[in-house]
């Protein structure tokens, strides 16, 4: 398969490139993109080296099977639509496409029927929503999801290779505060993004949204509290769950334990820390809510895998299986 990846020398660019190692995609021909100051830089698929290409209109032009954004809402939104209109396929990472109703916001997992027969822009979700929805979808066809209120503790990779950067310059004892509004090292920030009229943040909005179109509740009552942490890699998710069904945490449990991309812990947990390479979604601490009808579980994932890079390439796997290509 012919595949390009736009924003390749990022944090999720580069994991982008190594998920198409680890799954094994029968790449032919790839193409790396970056902005001007990162064209010529090397990097590595399969252990040969790939020259990266400065993006511009022209460049995607030609026709390839897939076409991977990871470089922001605004590259996404002037070059997306171009890629399209030449490649089966653009899976873009940002929050560009997200809110476009006539476009699919997919977590092959949970909805990825979707990619069957579709061609044209399909949108990754948000990093925290990924490593929720996954369990959430699982529970909610066990006992039909009514509302659900959360609160992330989401590193600072989930800002890119700056949000990594401030925290390592600030614990060598620089003061300056980087991107975030506050220190982030020895502290917890309550704001991902800028805040809406409503007093939720992007991030938060976002949760909510995307919780909504993702399992196809539009009337799912959600409610998130979105906190960066000094973490380096892996978002941690707090979630409250309240079903319209009366719950049974044994069937909840052995649905987890058998569900894909799962891993369920009923005596342990899973720290950022742990997590290591993994592109699962944690979950433990699984127990009874405020009633009958809710419960709670702890959620933890590696964000620059399975909330980014993994999900990405899970989807061009998917649709590429469903289109005979695998």
């Amino acid at each position: 398969m012919k595949i390009a990846i736009v924003g390749a020398t990022g944090e999720v660019g580069r994991m982008m490139i190594k998920c198409l190692e680890e799954f094994e995609i029968p790449v032919t021909e790839l193409d790396l993109f970056a902005s001007q100051r990162s064209a010529g830089k090397e990097l590595f698929y399969n252990d040969r080296p790939y020259k990266v290409q400065e993006l511009k209109n022209s460049a995607l032009l030609a026709h390839r099977d897939y076409v991977l954004f990871s470089a922001g809402a605004g590259v996404a939104k002037s070059f997306a639509p171009i890629a399209a209109e030449a490649c089966d396929v653009v899976i873009d990472n940002s929050s560009a496409f997200r809110k476009e109703e006539s476009l699919p916001l997919v977590v092959p997992e949970v909805n990825g029927d979707l990619l069957g027969g579709y061609s044209g822009i399909v949108a990754n979700p948000n990093c925290s929503t990924i490593q929720i929805i996954i369990p959430l979808a699982v529970l909610d066809k066990l006992f039909g999801l009514k509302k659900l209120i959360v609160s992330t503790y989401q590193s600072v990779s989930g800002s890119g290779n700056n949000g990594i950067q401030a925290l390592m310059q600030q614990r060598r004892g620089e003061t300056d505060k980087g991107i975030y509004p506050e220190v982030i090292d020895l502290n917890v920030i309550p704001q991902i993004g800028a805040f809406l009229d409503d007093g939720y943040s992007q991030e938060e909005e976002k949760m909510h949204h995307e919780s909504r179109k993702i399992l196809r509740l539009p009337e799912l009552e959600v409610s998130a509290t979105c906190v960066r942490v000094p973490v380096i890699y892996g978002h941690s998710v707090s979630v409250y769950a309240e079903f319209r069904d009366k719950v049974d945490l044994t069937r909840a449990e052995e649905a987890l334990r058998s569900a894909e991309s799962i891993i369920y812990n009923p005596f342990s947990y899973m720290t950022p820390l742990g997590l290591g390479s993994s592109n699962d979604s944690f979950v433990s601490r699984l127990r009874p809510g405020t009633d009958d009808h809710s419960l709670c579980f702890w959620n933890v994932a590696n964000n620059v895998r399975l909330g980014a890079a993994t999900n990405a390439v899970r989807i061009l796997k998917q649709h590429a299986k469903q289109a005979g290509r695998l």
